[in-house]
């Protein structure tokens, strides 16, 4: 049997001749009845503040559960994202060591090709001037030709005579003025 307050107070005792002070017994039973009162109250304050904080502990634990859950999303997330960058890095890294060799390669290839074509044109020029250099010879021997002949009357100071059978004329210094 629970005993409530209510039941403190009403409890009778059977009297005796000699017995306690029944007013004394009825004092300290009303007393034991108001703290027990005051004793349940408190019991059942806390108990509902127990029952709140249990509420409140699973909701944390919820609340817990979730962010740990985001937490390790988040940390995978965050662990994909790094490796396909490094991947991603990597791939342009590895295209930008392409692309610089085909742009070295072409660089080598366009430099051999003016080599060629310089070396082409140097060729050219000197086989040019040696022709320049024959025909000047050439012209020279028909102009010491036809004054040695005398078949042109040309007036002797215009040109000037080493000897007066031959014309001097020097090739080399023709040529540099032409270039």
């Amino acid at each position: 049997m629970k005993i409530s307050p209510l039941n403190i107070k009403r409890q009778e005792f059977s009297k005796t001749i000699r017995g306690y002070d029944t007013v004394e017994v009825e004092a300290f039973l009303s007393k034991l009845a108001d703290e027990f009162e005051n004793l349940q109250r408190e019991n059942d304050t806390l108990t509902k503040e127990l029952e709140n904080a249990k509420e409140k502990l699973s909701e944390y634990k919820r609340i817990e559960k979730n962010l740990q859950d985001t937490l390790l999303k988040a940390q995978e997330s965050s662990s994909k994202s790094i490796e396909s960058t490094k991947r991603q890095s990597s791939l342009m890294v590895k295209e930008a060591e392409v692309k610089a060799s085909q742009i070295l390669e072409k660089a080598r290839e366009d430099a051999n090709e003016i080599r060629t074509a310089v070396i082409h044109l140097r060729d050219e020029r000197d086989l040019i001037v040696s022709k320049l250099k024959s025909i000047i010879h050439s012209q020279a021997q028909l102009v010491e030709l036809k004054l040695s002949s005398g078949e042109e009357a040309l007036d002797a100071e215009k040109f000037s005579f080493t000897n007066k059978k031959k014309l001097d004329v020097n090739v080399d210094d023709i040529v540099n003025k032409l270039l």
